[in-house]
């Protein structure tokens, strides 16, 4: 199931620093990052073997996860939460605002057969 993780996050006079390391349950093989997006729907399906972790790094975005057991709603504001989103959760963004970057570090590279469109959990 999903869940969020708080990132180690240092602060002094010059500004944060927020380390990801040793947290992720995989090595990324993937990056990517989604911007200029307000009004839209993204997502929208889950993986068969993608686990993924995604990052507000500015502006915020509502992520609704549903797997066989719940359903979730995440509101990812600050760029030290992490969101781990397990291969079985069905996954929807939006309501991203004007200046929302949401960064996804994932597990696996590209394969359009790895994801799974229907929410069977509807």
């Amino acid at each position: 199931m999903s869940q969020l993780i708080k990132l180690p996050t240092f602060k002094d006079s010059r500004g944060d620093l927020t380390v990801i390391e040793k947290i992720l349950p995989f090595e990324i093989k993937r990056v990517y990052f989604i911007y200029n997006c307000p009004e839209i729907k993204r997502g929208g399906h889950r993986h068969i073997k993608t686990i993924q972790a995604l990052i507000c790094l500015k502006g915020s975005c509502t992520i609704d996860c549903t797997n066989n057991k719940n359903k979730i709603t995440y509101i990812l504001n600050e760029p030290d939460i992490l969101l781990l989103l397990m291969p079985e959760d069905y996954h929807t963004m939006y309501g991203f605002s004007e200046d929302a970057i949401l960064l996804v570090l994932a597990s696996e590279y590209y394969n359009s057969d790895d994801y799974i469109h229907e929410n069977a959990y509807d």
